[in-house]
């Protein structure tokens, strides 16, 4: 008669040959990635550049599905519910590590029900002034907003958007009260910057940026810790007086829990491939945008640390949902 622990050493084998078969196998059909995004959102263009590769390599369909609503909570849900045999994937932005801290119930556990695959892109945002606004620098902005609290304003793209995300941890690093202007997108925050409505904008690297080159809005900051490659002319936060300060947006792939480790180790090694691909990097920076391919213990770690950031984040300004 075998022992307990002689049991539970060949069913943890078996399970092991049946991961690494069914590694083997994988992909046994086509693809689904669900992007909880609208068409064209910067999730949705990435989402799709890496399918398109994905399905060349995989030899089957890869099919992107946008499930937008309720701040990607919806779309998730779909892949937390999924069979986890890697044919249901999602690549979804950062704010899936702010929902936790803006939703009073969560149909999902982000950490538990959800397997980190790889982050696969991360973008600076872009601090920018309308050119008559008094502060010219970082150090001025600051000086200004503590000598006249509450009477600043700033557009983003919208509540609990990256953008706005970026400028509340500003404000919980410093102790500045800016007003916060939120627009339905980066496109009209930045139409009214230009225009001259709000004082401040902030905005993604790729879409603010060339209207500082024309003149129409003056940069004052980067949010990561280093410059962006698109403008390594514009300083960072964090070298314009506050350390530590390390904000850049992303876009990252997960599978749903209990997916075998070794299929999540083959989509993996797949997409870190056509992420370091030269022409793949050449498209992102253009964009301003880093091309990462992170391992998923890597990419956990960001999830961790931002779950822990945030809630501070979050109820110091305030931020609530209907």
């Amino acid at each position: 008669m075998k022992s307990p622990a002689c049991v539970f050493m060949l069913v943890a084998a078996g399970m092991c040959t049946s991961d690494a078969l069914l590694a083997q196998t994988y992909p046994s059909r086509p693809l689904r990635i669900i992007v909880p995004q609208s068409p064209g959102a910067s999730t949705d263009l990435t989402a799709r550049l890496v399918a398109q590769r994905l399905s060349d390599v995989f030899k089957q369909p890869v099919v992107v599905d946008n499930r937008p609503g309720a701040g990607t909570i919806i779309g998730t849900e779909l892949v937390v519910r999924a069979t986890p045999d890697g044919h249901t994937l999602l690549i979804v932005a950062a704010g899936i590590t702010v929902n936790p801290s803006i939703y009073k119930r969560m149909p999902y556990d982000t950490e538990r029900d959800l397997a980190p695959v790889t982050q696969l892109t991360r973008f600076p945002n872009l601090l920018a002034a309308h050119p008559s606004f008094a502060a010219k620098s970082l150090q001025d902005l600051l000086a200004l907003a503590k000598a006249r609290p509450g009477t600043i304003n700033y557009a983003s793209a919208g509540l609990a958007s990256g953008t706005h995300m970026s400028m509340e941890l500003l404000k919980t690093m410093t102790g500045i009260d800016l007003v916060h202007i939120p627009y339905t997108g980066g496109g009209p925050a930045v139409t009214a910057a230009i225009g001259g409505q709000v004082q401040l904008n902030i905005g993604t690297t790729v879409g603010v940026l060339p209207h500082v080159r024309s003149g129409k809005l003056r940069a004052i900051a980067v949010t990561t810790a280093k410059r962006s490659p698109a403008a390594p002319e514009i300083p960072t936060i964090a070298e314009s007086g506050v350390p530590g300060y390390d904000h850049g947006p992303w876009n990252g792939m997960f599978a749903p829990a209990k997916t075998p480790p070794a299929v999540i180790a083959k989509i993996h090694a797949e997409v870190a491939r056509v992420l370091q691909a030269p022409e793949v990097r050449k498209v992102f920076a253009n964009e301003g945008v880093e091309s990462v391919a992170s391992t998923p213990q890597e990419f956990a770690a960001v999830i961790r640390e931002e779950l822990a950031m945030w809630p501070k984040v979050v109820k110091a300004a305030g931020i609530k949902t209907e």
